[in-house]
């Protein structure tokens, strides 16, 4: 199994970006979306449940992020809007056999992870 992070790059503040995870092998029951910044812990941002009918975002992202998924092409996007410098980090795509609801946002809940793909946001 292989998740494929993309989309990453420097933008400035307000302007918006959409990352993806290409994953190859099974559609996976629950994908998610981590950060981290520099020097700072990783932190989780959103997962999304196998039909897309189920989603959980960090309080620090709701009504900016926006997390969905193309099962027919196995991949897992995540639309991020009026990007902020703090939202500077590497964003990392991680795959569950299971889907966790609440708990999505537990790191060790996840079986496979990709690369990161860098966002700089510059203000």
């Amino acid at each position: 199994v292989q998740l494929q992070a993309s989309g990453g790059g420097l933008v400035q503040a307000g302007d918006s970006l959409r990352l993806s995870c290409a994953a190859s092998g099974p559609t996976f029951s629950g994908m998610g979306w981590f950060r981290q910044a520099p020097g700072k812990e990783r932190e989780f941002v959103a997962a999304i449940n196998w039909s897309g009918g189920s989603t959980v975002y960090a309080d620090s992202v709701k009504g900016r992020f926006a997390i969905s998924r193309d099962n027919a092409k196995n991949t897992v996007y995540l639309q991020i809007n009026s990007l902020k410098p703090e939202d500077t980090a590497v964003y990392r795509c991680a795959a569950s056999r299971r889907w966790r609801g609440s708990s999505s946002s537990v790191a060790y809940g996840y079986d496979y992870w990709g690369q990161g793909t860098l966002v700089t946001v510059s203000s």
